[in-house]
């Protein structure tokens, strides 16, 4: 082999990336672990030690550069929803709201009509609302016009629509205008989720325009995600007092919480409420152990107290919040470390404080931390000069608003502009706060708080202040979204429950275990413990970089995922394999043993590079046309093909080169399996029309199900909302079903889901109108109806919060959505194989052969799911699941299908001579060892998954096993048969025509 030593050192880098990056989620879970153990069960007490820690360093590689709890649990490997708990909620802001706005809500009939025809037309359509809008309206009347005064030649839109601009013109605009007013509410949701405390969110575009899907491992609070969420953005300009101004309250209110107790002018329950709340304090800072930098004035004064708790006693505000120095005319009061910024808003709450506190002062805090760690955040003195405790400007105002760079100082900047009333206002707060801030506040916290240093007319305006570019961009986004006219609808959600997620993870480790377990036992079993021992560190390698190249890519591993690594290995078996059987045959030729491992490897690369290629190419497709998990499972497939391939072909090599230079023996079988399958002689071609006739059967049987039966299609493609609900006893699913007709007016769909004392609810009530309101009515019913099989004095929040252990919504568009990703994926997989294989053969009959093979491999796994729809004991819905699984079974099946090409191109090349019949019954034969041995080790593995990995997947590993089962047989009976008798077929045509 060349470039030994290139390679070696490529295997030992990869090795120390990959230990490098799974040694941020070691140091992580430690860390989580002493939190727990400090926590004893409190997870306020758990929660308050991590806080404490966040900025500090708490791991070093090998000495070269410490990192924080923070920065390490950034890098660690992420953990799906299925496996962590959370929610996952897909939004959409709406375009419609977006248009009536820009249009003042106009009341013209084309315009409405021609609204009401979109909405009608989306739920078909894959384009986007504006284009159908604009060709509804031009259906409507071919002669109206959008620039017209009653529509959106408006005084707003003047300087972005002229007068007469054609339909186009204006659509254009639309476009223009909603896309913006998307990347707003975007830029508004990331900020939200950063504010949730929420460990790696993941906050993304989807593909269909106006849709953002969020990720919130951890989240148990699922109304408080929907309520903040779906709440419409407030961008507001305050007026601020200075540090100097509120200090002297600050101190009273200090000094009256520390004489609390003494004190005999306050009523028993107000002493009771601020001395609960002293004591809450102390223990915290008791339990911690730490004291955050008070007042550097006060330093001196406190050198002698000997604990926190005595600190808490004397100074309960100050030890929480550090006052900014007296005398300062910035409108920062103090700064508090993120773990006590909860306790000063509920210090500043209390009523002994706000009655010092001046009535028009408003107490928020910064957005952003102060310093790189995180821990430390600024509190900035809002002044209320509206009797209505209202802003005096909000972000209706801003027209416009981007960042720019300072020629003079190089510095980043941001631009803002404001319409004719705003600046009227912006003119008048500037002119009265000369050398004061003017706070910039979006949902309650503070983006910027800039100096002013002239009276602004006009209403434009120049924001500096240090920012970077991207602070400034982000500024800028902020200040645009003010004027956003339509919030975001939740259109989507499902949550997790940690219980679920806990039970996933364990099964789905379990299984994992088990499969890799048993495929190490059946390389050593089936190729001696020479080459078995050595195909297993390959897969021992293999496993350690995928997971190492998972924790690099910042992929997020789901319960689909941990099915597609196991898959993989499995898979990867075949790679080893090949080389084997082919390093056997070389040897059975008389060569030596060096030569025999060299030129098995050469002749091998030709089909591990075809099948696997195959695969990938599906793996892609599936990570492109895929969502949630199907873009992990994918994820998992592409990564581990590639790390598969190299620990097959690299790492054995540089083993047995190893061990030839020590002039070690070498073997490849043992007693027992040296001539399994070894001289076989099936007549594949001969019989072909008996497994026509077979396969016929299967299809015809499997459409006329599909036709009469019909397929169980889950939430995804339905629409809906589904719940999974454990009782305390076993329940009849059909009584369940009776139960919840009265209250939902149809009886919903409900089956057993992992036990007979839990159940998967799927219900379409109200699935067409959407609120928080029409969410907590769904729920309610559903605790109503079944409420009589519930413990007496069980609660709707009870039920809720111990009993729903998953919940799921999707709404019917994006359920058209789904189903149309999922045909496309199919489909395109299809004709891309047919291409490759067209292209790599040289020969369009064996692309045929090909696809029909996995054409006919989909619809008996369609059929079969179809067949014994609500006869087996889990379910067989047809989800996104299902559809990463049939693509899989294309990427299985098609990699078989070529290695078996493969030989026979081979046998054909070297014996042109004899009848082609009987060359490729020979070529199919010469391959039934490695079939056999792929085969055989994929299946042992999804049978691993399917009785140990967990309910939640055991309809997806079933239709892998089926997949595994039907594939195999199509590769050898039914795809080279096919291309055998299109190409004869051929012949006899061009014979004929001679």
């Amino acid at each position: 082999m060349r470039n030994k030593g290139a390679i070696r050192l490529l295997a030992i880098v990869f090795a120390l990336v990959s230990l490098y990056q799974l040694t941020f989620t070691y140091v992580t879970k430690k860390v989580e672990k002493d939190a727990r153990l400090f926590g004893a069960g409190d997870i306020k007490k758990e929660q308050t030690y991590l806080d404490s820690i966040r900025g500090e360093k708490v791991y070093s590689f090998l000495g070269l550069r410490g990192y924080t709890y923070k920065e390490c649990k950034e890098l660690e490997m992420n953990l799906g929803l299925d496996l962590k708990g959370g929610m996952n909620v897909t939004m959409e802001v709406s375009v419609v709201d977006i248009i009536k706005a820009m249009a003042n809500n106009s009341k013209d009939e084309t315009f409405v009509a021609a609204i009401a025809k979109a909405k009608q037309l989306q739920a078909n359509s894959q384009d986007d609302f504006v284009t159908l809008f604009g060709k509804a309206f031009s259906e409507i009347n071919p002669s109206a016009q959008l620039s017209s005064p009653d529509i959106f030649g408006t005084l707003e839109l003047k300087d972005k629509i002229a007068f007469g601009a054609t339909n186009d013109e204006v659509l254009e605009v639309l476009k223009t205008e909603t896309e913006s007013a998307i990347d707003n509410t975007f830029n508004i949701l990331r900020s939200r989720i950063d504010r949730f405390g929420v460990a790696q969110p993941n906050i993304q575009k989807a593909d269909v325009s106006g849709r953002i899907i969020i990720e919130l491992p951890g989240i148990k609070d699922a109304a408080r995600v929907r309520k903040l969420l779906q709440g419409t953005a407030s961008l507001e300009f305050w007026e601020t007092y200075t540090a100097s101004e509120v200090t002297q309250y600050l101190n009273v209110a200090n000094e009256k919480l520390a004489g609390i107790n003494a004190a005999s002018d306050l009523s028993s329950d107000v002493k009771e409420e601020v001395a609960e709340e002293v004591k809450k304090e102390a223990k915290a800072d008791e339990d911690v152990a730490l004291l955050d930098k008070i007042e550097e004035g006060a330093q001196d004064s406190l050198s002698d107290l000997q604990n926190a708790k005595e600190i808490a006693k004397k100074y309960p505000l100050f030890s929480k919040l550090n006052p900014t120095q007296r005398g300062s005319s910035k409108a920062v009061v103090g700064m508090s470390h993120i773990k006590d910024t909860a306790r000063v808003n509920n210090i500043f709450a209390m009523p002994a404080v706000k009655s010092i506190l001046p009535r028009n002062l408003k107490l928020l805090w910064d957005v952003k931390s102060m310093d790189k760690g995180g821990n430390f955040f600024e509190l900035y003195a809002i002044k209320v000069t509206s009797r209505d405790g209202k802003a005096p400007l909000d972000g209706d105002v801003v027209t416009s608003a981007r960042e720019e760079i300072d020629q003079q100082t190089a510095s980043a900047e941001v631009s803002m502009s404001m319409n004719g009333e705003g600046a009227k206002i912006w003119a008048r707060m500037t002119k009265d706060n000369l050398q004061r801030a003017i706070a910039i506040v979006l949902d309650g916290y503070v983006y910027s708080a800039p100096t002013v240093q002239s009276e602004i007319k006009g209403g434009s305006s120049s924001i500096s202040g240090g920012f970077t570019i991207a602070e400034a961009k982000d500024l800028a986004n902020i200040l645009k979204s003010g004027k956003l006219p339509a919030p975001a609808h939740i259109i989507a959600d499902e949550v997790v429950g940690p219980s679920l997620g806990q039970e996933s993870i364990e099964k789905g480790m379990w299984s994992f275990i088990i499969a890799f377990l048993l495929i190490l036992v059946y390389m050593f079993f089936f190729y001696s413990k020479g080459a078995g021992l050595t195909a297993n560190v390959a897969l021992i390698t293999n496993l350690f970089f995928i997971f190492g190249v998972l924790a690099s890519l910042g992929a997020v591993l789901t319960l689909p995922g941990i099915a597609g690594i196991v898959l993989t290995i499995g898979m990867s078996v075949d790679a080893n394999v090949l080389i084997f059987e082919r390093i056997q045959e070389e040897m059975k030729s008389g060569k030596g043993l060096g030569l025999a491992i060299s030129d098995g490897y050469k002749n091998a690369y030709s089909a591990i590079i075809d099948g696997n290629l195959t695969t990938l190419l599906t793996g892609i497709i599936l990570y492109i046309f895929g969502e949630g998990p199907i873009k992990g499972f994918a994820t998992t497939l592409v990564i581990g093909i590639i790390s598969s391939l190299f620990a097959a072909i690299f790492i054995t090599r540089l083993f047995f080169e190893g061990r030839l230079k020590r002039k070690s023996n070498i073997t490849f079988t043992t007693k027992l399996t040296d001539n399994w399958l070894r001289n076989t002689a099936i007549t594949f071609i001969q019989k072909r029309k008996v497994f026509y006739v077979i396969s016929a059967i299967a299809i015809v049987v499997s459409i006329g199900s599909l036709s009469t039966r019909g397929l169980n299609q889950g939430i995804d493609f339905k629409g809906g909302r589904t719940y999974v609900v454990a009782f305390d006893q076993p329940v009849v699913v059909g009584e369940i079903s009776k139960s919840l007709d009265a209250v939902y007016g149809h009886a919903p769909e409900v089956k057993t889901f992992g036990g007979n004392n839990q159940v998967k609810i799927s219900t379409k009530y109200k699935i067409d109108e959407e609120g928080i309101e029409i969410d907590d009515e769904v729920e309610a019913k559903l605790f109503e109806g079944l409420k009589q099989y519930l413990p007496t004095g069980t609660t709707l929040e009870s039920f809720l919060e111990n009993n729903r252990k998953m919940s799921q919504k999707v709404g019917p568009t994006i359920a058209d959505d789904i189903r149309q990703s999922a045909v496309l994926s199919i489909l395109f997989a299809l004709i891309v194989i047919f291409l490759y294989i067209m292209v790599r053969f040289s020969n369009w009959q064996y692309g045929l052969g090909a696809v029909a093979a996995l054409t006919h491999d989909t619809i008996i796994v369609l059929g079969i799911f179809s067949i014994f729809k609500g006869l087996l004991p889990f379910s067989l819905e047809i989800d996104q699941a299902f559809i990463a699984a049939i693509l899989t079974v294309v990427g299985y099946s098609i990699n078989d299908t070529v290695v078996v090409f493969d030989r026979i191109r081979e046998y054909l090349g070297l014996h042109p001579k004899r009848d082609p019949e009987g060359v490729i019954d020979s070529a199919l034969n010469s391959t039934l060892r490695r079939t056999f041995s792929t085969s055989l080790s994929t299946l042992v593995v999804l049978l691993a998954i399917f009785f140990f990995g967990g309910t939640s997947i055991q309809g997806f590993t079933f239709a892998l096993i089926v997949g595994v089962v039907v594939g195999t047989y199509s590769s050898l009976f039914i795809a080279t048969p096919i291309a055998y008798d299109t190409k004869l077929r051929i012949q006899k045509v061009i014979a004929k025509k001679k």
